[in-house]
């Protein structure tokens, strides 16, 4: 990566000059994570093409399961068509497959590079997600559902509120996301191969948000207790935003929930990196 910019004058006083500068420094690594991951234009196509051929088969079997009725628990034709496209567009925005990127750099020692970097090693990784994740929406994501709706009669939002309520859950999600990953990835400081960790993890975020079903096909008692956790935010509230099912006061709640859910998550990600420091040191600075 190159070099990060120049911070801002020492005139900006105390806290506002360091606030500047933080910011400063996030837009810079986040740009260059999204450049990088833009030179990568084939393999984002082959990516695309793929994500579209098994989309195309999941709606095939989500299809089939309304076996001539209407709707199945609340989803006509058209939603499942919408969830499908949907989800298979935030699979590398939100990293459903897995990120090792943190793991990865635990074990091959260049933490330690990351802890002297002039910003806080979370907003680091954070900044560098965040251009990765944008990346990941303009040559995937936003393609696909694009794709969808060329051959498909897709649901979107009817309403400006409606767009600005999926826009700010899509936020949320990305975020909420992020916290999640880097828990898992904090594995690595104690575990010599946290992969089977991760793996684990990961499973868990397939199934219970909403991924690689939806969560009203769940059985009532996985799904309630799904409701206890914060993996149904990071891919089911985002697709009932957009397909309206949340309105009024169950829309505000739902993104209460999501933007509490990540404030509980980025701040235990923030202790547990604590933690994780002081163990890095003890065992040999």
């Amino acid at each position: 990566m190159t070099s990060p910019p120049a911070l801002p004058s020492a005139s900006a006083p105390g806290a506002r000059g360091e606030l500047l500068a933080s910011a400063r420094l996030f837009v810079e690594v986040a740009r260059l994570a999204l450049r990088r991951q833009l030179a990568y234009r084939a393999a984002a196509f082959a990516g695309l093409v793929t994500n579209l051929f098994f989309g195309l088969l999941r709606s095939s079997v989500l299809l089939a399961l309304l076996a001539g009725q209407d709707s199945a628990y609340g989803l006509g034709a058209r939603d499942l068509v919408t969830y499908t496209a949907l989800t298979q567009g935030l699979i590398v925005y939100l990293s459903l497959f897995g990120w090792w990127d943190l793991m990865q750099n635990v074990y091959r020692g260049d933490v330690a590079t990351d802890l002297m970097r002039p910003m806080s090693f979370y907003g680091f990784w954070l900044a560098q997600d965040a251009g990765r994740a944008l990346a990941g929406l303009l040559m995937r994501g936003l393609p696909l559902v694009l794709a969808y709706a060329l051959f498909f009669p897709i649901v979107t939002p009817t309403s400006p509120t409606g767009w600005a309520a999926f826009l700010v859950s899509l936020l949320l999600a990305g975020l909420l996301s992020f916290a999640y990953r880097f828990l898992v990835n904090l594995a690595a400081f104690w575990s010599p191969d946290a992969r089977g960790i991760g793996r684990f993890a990961f499973t868990i975020v397939g199934l219970l948000s909403g991924f690689l079903m939806p969560l009203a096909f769940l059985p009532g008692w996985l799904r309630e207790a799904a409701g206890f956790t914060p993996f149904p935010h990071m891919v089911g509230t985002v697709v009932d935003v957009w397909l309206g099912k949340l309105q009024g006061a169950a829309l505000a709640r739902a993104l209460c929930e999501q933007a509490a859910w990540t404030v509980a998550l980025v701040l235990l990600g923030r202790w547990l990196l604590g933690r994780a420091r002081r163990r890095l040191e003890i065992g040999g600075g």
